[in-house]
């Protein structure tokens, strides 16, 4: 599973999500995770321009979670219609403790939204199956 994070310093989660400078991208499992990219915006511009959200949202491409220090109503709702579930942070976070954290959760019993999050990359494989008798399942 991808996850994502708004960031201004790549290291802490403690960026808007309108106005964070980058978004730092991991895959993560159960086993551990590993650090994909990070993406760059240039320095936003006036407040209520909606544009400056479509690069964001392309960036969470195949993302599950983005992890932001706060986002407004407009862009959750663009987010979650991405099929993407933001978090909010209550302060700025390290993200290797937020993976830490996430990671201690996929080992136990994760909730029901992080679970349909999940399964969000294995849809396409559990369609293509097909049982060693030849029929389909």
């Amino acid at each position: 599973m991808k996850v994502a994070f708004l960031t201004t310093d790549k290291q802490c989660v403690d960026a808007h999500f309108g106005w964070g400078r980058y978004i730092a991208r991991y895959d993560i499992d159960a086993l551990g995770y590993r650090y994909l990219d990070t993406v760059e915006f240039a320095p936003a511009g006036e407040d209520g321009n909606e544009d400056k959200l479509l690069p964001r949202l392309e960036a969470l491409r195949d993302v599950a979670i983005v992890y932001v220090a706060d986002i407004g109503g407009s862009a959750a709702a663009r987010v979650v219609a991405k099929k993407v579930h933001p978090i909010k942070v209550l302060h700025a976070e390290p993200i290797l403790d937020l993976l830490d954290a996430l990671q201690a959760v996929l080992r136990g019993t994760p909730p029901p939204w992080l679970r349909k999050a999940l399964l969000k990359d294995r849809v396409a494989a559990d369609f293509d199956f097909e049982a060693e008798d030849g029929h389909e399942h």
